[in-house]
C-alpha cells in the first residue's frame, strides 16, 4: 500500500539515505511526519534548513559549531597545549559528556582510507599541522577509533608530527567496564595489555 503512494515513498527514500537507517525506520518516520501538523511539518522543515545554513566548520579546530568560533576553542579556561585528535565532531561530543578532559581538539573529518578513496589530503590534517607549527602545543593525543582504517590514520599523523618534536600519545582501549574477558576479541585484549597502567 505504502509503496503506491509515490509521495510517501520519496519521502522514506530521504530518511533511508541518512546513516543506520534502514528501510522500515525510514517507512515509520515518513508516517510520523504526516502525522504531523502544516505548522510542525513547517517547523520540522525550517529546522532542517536553518541548521544547513548556519552549521559550518569552526576555523581552529574544523569541528561543527553555528557560532564565529566553537565553545571548546572560544574557552580560554582550557589546556591550549593539548589537543585531541579525533574522526569526527560525534566523538567531541562524546569527550565532552565525560567532562574530564580539558585541552582543545582537532577534527579530521575520517580517516584514510584508500579504498573508499580517502586520501590524507581529504582529510583536515594541514589544518592540524599548522597548528603544531604555529601554537605552543606540547601533546597531540590521537583518539581515532581503533579500526584498521583509525590504527594506520594514527600511524600517519604519528610520523608527520614527530619532527615538531613534542609528545604523541594514543587513547588506551580495552575491556569494556562490565564485560567478561572471555567474549573480548583478541585485538581488544592486546589493547587491553597494551594499555595497563599502575594501580
Amino acid at each position: 500500500m505504502a509503496e503506491q503512494i509515490e509521495a510517501l515513498q520519496k519521502l522514506a527514500e530521504q530518511f533511508a539515505r541518512l546513516p543506520g537507517i534502514g528501510r522500515k525506520s525510514a517507512m515509520r518516520l515518513a508516517f510520523s511526519i504526516l502525522e504531523l501538523s502544516d505548522e510542525e511539518a513547517q517547523g520540522f522543515a525550517n529546522t532542517i534548513l536553518e541548521a544547513k545554513e548556519k552549521v559550518h566548520l569552526c576555523p581552529v579546530c574544523q569541528s561543527l559549531t553555528d557560532k564565529e568560533i566553537c565553545s571548546v576553542c572560544g574557552d580560554l579556561s582550557r589546556d591550549r597545549s593539548t589537543i585531541m585528535v579525533l574522526e569526527d565532531t560525534k566523538a567531541v561530543l562524546s569527550m565532552e559528556k565525560v567532562r574530564e578532559y580539558r585541552g582543545l581538539y582537532h577534527v579530521l573529518h575520517g580517516v584514510i582510507s584508500p579504498m573508499n578513496g580517502v586520501t590524507p589530503d581529504k582529510l583536515r590534517i594541514k589544518e592540524l599541522l599548522s597548528r603544531i607549527a604555529d601554537d605552543e602545543v606540547g601533546e597531540i593525543i590521537i583518539a581515532t577509533n581503533p579500526t584498521v582504517e583509525g590504527e594506520a590514520t594514527a600511524m600517519y599523523l604519528s610520523k608527520l608530527i614527530k619532527p615538531f618534536e613534542i609528545k604523541i600519545t594514543r587513547l588506551a582501549y580495552g575491556i569494556p567496564v562490565g564485560s567478561d574477558l572471555e567474549y573480548a576479541d583478541e585485538v581488544t585484549l592486546y589493547r587491553a595489555i597494551e594499555g595497563r597502567r599502575d594501580i
